[in-house]
């Protein structure tokens, strides 16, 4: 998430109130996080674990809860909750905005685009030209659709983020500040849900087709010309390369790369990243030659047995 100016390092320590380490003057031009930090983003980290590969990332400015050695080049901000305080800077750079209307009056709907009854369309918009947009569709604000877009009945665009810190007083979420983008020539099934991101952009590639009720989970991105079919789940931060064909009851882990050309076969699950070009089944997924293999052996498994007893 880009902020609409830059912002000095003592300004975003004052919006926050926490200290800093730095030159009060260091630029800060947005924030992120770790999978999509650039120079100049603003990246949180409240576990040891984690520290080195934030202090080590793209990111020019680390929110961190321990004064740790800064880095030649960066900025460190000291903060006891990074994980508030990073709440509350997309809480000041996108806030909420309630709407007055089924259809927000600075939403941008394209020549020759069609938007059935109950429909609702949030703030700031845009729907490109020759869409088809389904009865009691809801299109969360800042969602950007390209042209030729099918979307069909009940489909939701830009929920938040499913994720959560575990307090002992409940679990807190992290407020999602970014959008959903859908490339030209998409087509979105019923009752599909797209989470926006959390601080980047849930991405579904031109070309690609969803079958009903799909999830596609925070700052996901979906390639070109992908089929994906009926009750798959994909969770957050999953890069699905192009041409990838996802049979129906597929689940899919977070943070895994499913490489172009890469084919699932129905009610796989999928924890790891694959191989492209290939073929996986089963729960773990594995390659589907090699799974269907020992499916076989166990078949045989009854029958040698058998065998055994019979010596």
């Amino acid at each position: 998430m880009k902020f609409p100016h830059s912002y000095s390092l003592k300004q975003i320590a004052n919006l926050i109130g926490c200290n800093f380490v730095g030159s009060e003057d260091f630029e800060i031009f947005g924030m992120n996080e770790i999978h999509v930090v650039e120079p100049g983003d603003i990246v949180f980290v409240d576990h040891p674990k984690y520290y080195d590969k934030a202090l080590e990332s793209a990111a020019t400015i680390v929110l961190i809860n321990k004064n740790v050695e800064c880095p030649e080049g960066k900025a460190l901000l000291i903060s006891d909750d990074p994980f508030r305080d990073f709440n509350k800077l997309t809480q000041h750079f996108k806030p909420f905005r309630a709407s007055d209307s089924s259809i927000a009056s600075d939403a941008i709907i394209g020549e020759g685009t069609v938007i059935q009854p109950n429909c609702f369309i949030g703030n700031n918009v845009s729907i490109g030209n020759n869409c088809v947009i389904h009865s009691n569709v809801s299109i969360y604000d800042d969602a950007i659709i390209g042209d030729n877009v099918t979307i069909h009945a009940g489909t939701v665009l830009g929920a938040s983020a499913f994720y959560y810190k575990n307090r002992p007083e409940g679990y807190d979420q992290l407020k999602s500040g970014g959008c959903v983008i859908i490339e030209d020539n998409v087509d979105i099934g019923a009752l599909c849900t797209i989470d926006r991101g959390v601080t980047g952009n849930t991405t579904i590639g031109e070309g690609t087709k969803l079958d009903n009720q799909i999830q596609i989970g925070h700052d996901t991105l979906i390639g070109k010309k992908c089929l994906i079919a009926s009750q798959t789940g994909i969770a957050g931060c999953v890069v699905v390369e192009d041409n990838v064909t996802i049979w129906g009851q597929v689940g899919v882990k977070s943070g895994i790369t499913i490489s172009k050309g890469t084919v699932l076969y129905a009610q796989s699950g999928l924890g790891h990243t694959t191989d492209e070009g290939k073929t996986y089944f089963g729960s773990p997924a594995q390659e589907a030659r090699e799974q269907f293999k020992e499916m076989a052996y166990i078949k045989k498994i009854p029958e040698i047995l058998q065998k055994l007893k019979n010596l």
